[in-house]
C-alpha cells in the first residue's frame, strides 16, 4: 500500500490492491477525486460527479453511484437517463479498511455537500404525484448519500410558509421543496418575514419537480444542459453547489410579497389563475383556456413605468418617479391583505434619484420574469438570468388575433420575443397601475405573481383563495442575489 500526503490538498492519494467480487485488483484514488481500478476493463469514477456517497459494511465499502451514459462504468438507465447502482470492495487488512474509510469521508466532507435536509411534500399539487416522486425518485437517493432528512407534507396553502417562519434553521443544511413552484414562493416569503430574515434567506433552497408548472427547477437544470426530471434535481441538491437568485419586491403600503419568478397582469394572467376551473384537465387546461381567452381578447386600460437597464433606455417615455404605493381599503378588505411582520422590508435602493420612462395602454399582457423558463414548456425570458440584478418585461400592446396565437405558440422556444407586436426589455425597478377593461370598464383584471391571485378587480375572477393586495398602484424593486438555491453547476 502506497499513501502519500498533501496537507494543502483536500484530495487525499491512495494507491493499494482490494478485494472486488472475489478477485484481488488494484485500486487508485486519485488528488482530482477519481477511482481507478482494474476489474475485466478499466474503470473510472468521478467521485464528485457519479458518486452519492460511501456506505461501510463490516470490512466491506459500498460505493453508491448515479450513472448517465451506457458507456461508464455501470450500465443502467430509467427516466431521465440517470441510474443507481453500487460498487464493492474490500481492504485487505484493518489498517487499509481504516484508511479508506477516513479518506473516502474526508474527500466527502470537502466537497461541502449537504447532511441534513428538511424536505416539504405537496401532495396537491399537479398530478399530485410529489407523494409518489419523493418515495420513487428522491428517498433512495438521499439514502444513498447518507444525508439525513426530515419530511413535511402541506396541508393547505401557506403551511411550509408557516413552517419556516418558526424553523429552528440551525438543524438543517438545506430546504428541498417536492413540489411546483408554488412551496418555493412560500419558503423564500417565510424565510425573509423573519426577524433574523439576513441569515435565513441563506439557506440553500432545492427544487424537485412535482407540480404544474416547475419552472424554477425547469430553468436551473436547463442551464445546465440537463433534461428536467427528479433525478436531476435531486441530484443537484446532493452535490452541494449552489447559485444566487435575485429576489423581486412587490409592494402596496405596509404589504410585502416577494417574487422569484415573474408577475403578469392581463392576458398571461388571466389564463393562468382563471384556468383554476379547469384543473380536473390537467396541464391541458392552460392551452384550453388560453385558446377561449384569445376568441374573446381583453385589453386593459393602465400605465406601467420603469427604470430601464443600460441598452434599453429608448422604450417608453421619460417620467419621473411618483412615490411608492399606498393602499387605502376597507376594514374587511384590509384584513385579507398579509401584513408583514418585521422582517425583510425590499431592497434599499433610491428610486427617486434613477431614470424612469412610462408606457400608457391600452394593453393585452404585461409580463416581468425574474427566470427563463415560465413552466416546462414555455420558456417565457429567454435572456433571463438568475441574479442579474433585473427583471426581464415583456409588453404585448395591440395585437391581431391570429399573430397573438403564432405567438403563444412560440413560447415553447423563447421566439415569441422576436414578434413586433412585442417589447422586451431589461428593468431595474417597476411600478404598476392596473386599469378596467377596455369593452367594458366596470370589470377589472387579475394580478399574478408566482402563480398566486396577488389582487383581483371588480367582478372578475371569483375563486375562493384571497388576495395578498388591492387591485391597486404596485411597485416592484429588485434584490441581487439575495437568495440561494442548489444548482447542477
Amino acid at each position: 500500500m502506497d499513501q502519500r500526503s498533501d496537507s494543502e490538498n483536500l484530495s487525499p492519494f491512495i494507491s493499494d490492491r482490494v478485494l472486488v467480487n472475489g478477485k484481488v485488483v488494484p485500486l487508485t484514488f486519485t488528488r482530482d477525486g477519481k477511482l481507478r481500478w482494474n476489474h475485466n476493463d478499466r474503470w473510472c469514477l468521478n467521485v464528485e460527479k457519479e458518486a452519492l456517497g460511501f456506505t461501510f459494511e463490516g470490512s466491506r465499502i459500498r460505493v453508491n453511484v448515479v450513472v448517465e451514459k451506457r458507456d461508464r462504468i455501470l450500465c443502467f438507465a430509467n427516466m431521465g437517463g440517470i441510474g443507481r447502482q453500487s460498487f464493492v470492495f474490500e481492504p485487505l487488512s484493518e489498517e487499509s479498511l481504516t484508511l479508506w474509510s477516513q479518506k473516502l469521508r474526508d474527500y466527502i466532507d470537502s466537497l461541502g455537500r449537504p447532511k441534513r435536509l428538511l424536505i416539504f411534500v405537496n401532495p396537491f399539487g399537479g398530478k399530485k404525484c410529489a407523494t409518489k416522486i419523493f418515495v420513487e425518485d428522491v428517498r433512495p437517493c438521499l439514502e444513498d448519500a447518507d444525508i439525513q432528512f426530515t419530511v413535511i407534507e402541506t396541508k393547505h396553502q401557506l403551511h411550509a410558509k408557516e413552517v419556516v417562519k418558526t424553523l429552528d434553521l440551525s438543524k438543517y443544511d438545506g430546504i428541498v421543496c417536492v413540489s411546483g413552484d408554488g412551496i418555493l414562493v412560500e419558503v423564500i416569503n417565510g424565510l425573509l418575514e423573519r426577524e433574523d430574515w439576513s441569515d435565513a434567506i441563506k439557506m440553500p433552497i432545492g427544487m424537485v419537480p412535482a407540480g404544474t408548472g416547475n419552472g424554477m427547477v425547469k430553468s436551473l437544470l436547463d442551464s445546465a444542459g440537463e433534461i428536467c426530471s427528479p433525478s436531476n434535481a435531486i441530484l443537484a441538491v446532493i452535490r452541494g453547489h449552489t447559485r444566487s437568485l435575485d429576489v423581486a419586491t412587490i409592494s402596496q403600503g405596509k404589504t410585502r410579497f416577494f417574487s422569484v419568478l415573474m408577475l403578469a397582469w392581463g392576458l398571461i394572467a388571466d389564463i393562468d389563475i382563471e384556468s383554476e376551473k379547469y384543473r380536473w384537465m390537467g396541464s391541458a387546461r392552460i392551452d384550453f383556456y388560453a385558446l377561449q381567452r384569445i376568441t374573446y381578447l381583453r385589453h386593459y386600460n393602465g400605465r406601467v413605468s420603469f427604470v430601464p437597464a443600460p441598452g434599453f433606455e429608448e422604450y417608453g417615455e421619460q417620467t419621473s418617479y411618483s412615490g411608492e404605493p399606498s393602499c387605502e381599503t376597507s376594514t374587511s378588505q384590509q384584513e385579507s391583505l398579509n401584513i408583514q411582520q418585521p422582517g425583510y422590508l425590499g431592497s434599499d435602493v433610491k428610486l427617486e434619484n434613477m431614470h424612469w420612462r412610462t408606457i400608457s395602454g391600452p394593453f393585452v399582457s404585461i409580463w416581468l420574469h425574474n427566470v427563463p423558463w415560465g413552466s416546462e414548456d414555455v420558456l417565457a425570458a429567454p435572456n433571463a438570468m438568475f441574479s442579474d440584478g433585473y427583471l426581464d418585461l415583456i409588453i404585448v400592446k395591440d395585437i391581431p388575433k391570429l399573430s397573438l396565437l403564432s405567438l403563444l405558440s412560440k413560447m415553447n422556444d423563447g421566439s415569441h420575443v422576436h414578434c413586433p407586436h412585442v417589447m422586451y426589455l431589461k428593468v431595474k425597478a417597476f411600478v404598476l397601475e392596473p386599469g378596467a377593461r377596455i369593452d367594458d370598464p366596470m370589470k377589472e383584471g387579475i394580478i399574478d405573481s408566482d402563480g398566486e391571485l396577488l389582487a383581483r378587480g371588480n367582478v372578475t375572477y371569483k375563486g375562493n383563495v384571497k388576495c395578498y393586495m388591492a387591485y391597486d398602484k404596485l411597485q416592484i424593486t429588485v434584490d441581487q442575489g439575495l437568495a440561494t438555491l442548489f444548482a447542477p453547476v
